[in-house]
């Protein structure tokens, strides 16, 4: 039977150090994902052993969060691939969060697109006026 080992081949096990330098993310990061239930690393004693498929999980986390995922929402995608109907399921999910984060993110585009030509109008406004009052720019 394979020995679970540190840094065998067998069944690797990655530190807390490995994985923080690995995706540049800091101690308390992995520790809030744990918090959260998103990750279950093993424990000896104070040490936390993450597996293979931890390691996996912290880096679609992480994606997700690049993209504008809140921590409930990857639970919620996490779980729906735990739950039947798994995987199709969890694929599912996962594209309609992407629809609405990129439906969001349209939202934010315009929303943006139409501050700046407010700001455009309120800058040509004032150019008009200190133009009428005689002051040069």
């Amino acid at each position: 039977m394979p020995r679970n080992t540190w840094n065998g081949s067998v069944n690797k096990y990655y530190s807390i150090t490995e994985l923080t330098r690995e995706f540049g993310i800091s101690t308390r990061t992995l520790r809030f994902y744990e918090d959260e239930g998103l990750i279950h690393p093993e424990r000896r004693g104070r040490t936390r052993l993450f597996r293979p498929a931890d390691r996996r999980l912290i880096q679609e986390i992480l994606r997700g969060r690049r993209i504008g995922f809140t921590i409930a929402e990857i639970r919620e995608i996490i779980q729906v691939y735990k739950d039947p109907p798994g995987e199709l399921g969890q694929l599912q999910l996962l594209m309609s969060r992407v629809e609405e984060k990129r439906e969001e993110l349209r939202q934010k585009r315009k929303d943006i697109d139409d501050t700046l030509t407010e700001l455009d109008n309120v800058e040509e406004a004032c150019l008009t006026r200190l133009a009428e009052i005689g002051v040069g720019t």
